[in-house]
């Protein structure tokens, strides 16, 4: 195995368990590392610190264990061992709800790896090198350890890094024949990990979902981004009066609108439309008195932070004009590098330049079954308030 020496003193994030090491910790390597190698770290005295996933770019090395350890079928049962057992133990894992996400990259000390449970399926996404080569080993593993599991799908085409010299690739390691449909808290949906974004689904918004329905009585709901429904029908059984859902994509709404009759049949409280959001807000005065804005992320590298800020403004602005008086805004950031306070301050901008009464109600983040490392705080990407507006 290779080893990476680190340069004095760089060792100590490493120490405080901090699972990336960027190339300006490096001061040698023994050896040539392919993309995607396990290597050893250790500190320039030769001590052993940790093993790792070698990739290029400014992260280097993402570890994937602290303890000197064959990387071999028994380390990739344990660590998925380990991840069912929380899941089991938060109660997410039961009749009305198969849904859930079993590996959250460093969250679950498996940086670069995610895998999303609906039912009897997984999705795996590799987001390193390291992980893609290990793909057929951790397949293994999640059969082994997770029961009743009877389909894989490999989908990792759009999250590898774009200059790595690999085939990208997608398709099933295990099975092939699902449904395609799962349940979450009692509701069913639809879920196309073929061709739709992401896993299929975006399931770190369950717990969210639940709390806007209690909201949801009564109300004229309009669901931004709604992509395959997700907040519309836990709207519809919290028994809102009206549920419009809008997203830019034809086949996400063909899909909301599928998902709505899977749980409620043919219901006239429901409409969907394939339109741009922006668009969308200009046409709405006082016809809503309960939006939820969940936008796809605005920043996916710090370069665009500034772009993202003034799109999150803009957007809330939006919608706190144009909701009626006593109404309820869901909003949200799935952008992990806007960090909680600038987009509390982005949203509270948004609201002074309304000139609305504007209460927090709920500070939101993502579930459990997406935890974030204690030693890794950049794991907190969601961020949502819900407000209530006069």
């Amino acid at each position: 195995m290779i080893n990476i020496t680190l340069k004095p003193k760089k060792e100590e994030t490493l120490k405080r368990f901090h699972p990336w090491i960027f190339s300006g910790a490096i001061e040698a390597i023994k050896g040539t590392p392919e993309e995607g190698d396990v290597v050893r770290l250790v500190d320039n005295r030769g001590n052993f610190l940790a093993l790792g996933h070698y990739q290029i770019g400014s992260i280097a090395v993402r570890v994937i264990s602290f303890d000197d350890r064959p990387i071999d079928a028994e380390f990739w049962e344990e660590k998925i061992k380990r991840a069912y057992e929380l899941r089991l133990a938060l109660q997410l894992i039961h009749g009305a709800n198969n849904t859930y996400r079993l590996i959250h990259g460093e969250g679950d000390t498996l940086p670069g790896l995610i895998v999303d449970v609906y039912g009897d399926s997984a999705v795996m996404q590799a987001h390193s090198i390291g992980m893609h080569h290990a793909r057929t080993a951790i397949a293994s593993a999640l059969k082994k350890q997770v029961p009743d599991l009877n389909n894989i799908y490999y989908k990792s085409d759009t999250t590898l890094p774009y200059k790595a010299p690999i085939e990208k690739e997608a398709g099933y390691l295990l099975g092939g024949e699902s449904t395609g449909i799962a349940i979450e808290n009692g509701l069913k949906f639809h879920v196309d990990w073929v061709k739709g974004q992401k896993t299929g689904f975006f399931v770190d918004q369950r717990e969210n979902r639940s709390l806007l329905e209690k909201y949801a009585k009564n109300r004229s709901v309009l669901n931004m981004f709604c992509y395959t429904g997700g907040f519309s029908f836990y709207a519809m059984r919290g028994g809102a009066k009206l549920v419009h859902s809008v997203d830019s994509s034809s086949k996400a709404i063909e899909l909301t609108k599928q998902n709505i009759a899977l749980n409620f049949g043919d219901d006239n409280r429901h409409e969907a439309f394939a339109e741009d959001a922006f668009k969308y807000l200009d046409t709405i005065k006082d016809k809503y008195d309960l939006i939820v804005l969940d936008p796809p992320a605005f920043a996916k590298h710090r370069g665009a932070l500034r772009n993202a800020l003034q799109g999150y403004r803009k957007l809330n602005a939006k919608a706190f004009e144009q909701i009626k008086p006593g109404g309820i805004i869901v909003t949200f950031s799935c952008s992990q590098v806007v960090n909680r306070d600038q987009f509390r301050l982005a949203v509270f901008s948004a609201a002074a330049q309304s000139k609305r009464v504007v209460r927090i109600l709920h500070q939101l983040t993502q579930p459990a079954d997406h935890p974030i490392n204690i030693y890794h705080p950049e794991g907190e990407y969601l961020k949502g308030l819900v407000l209530f507006v006069e």
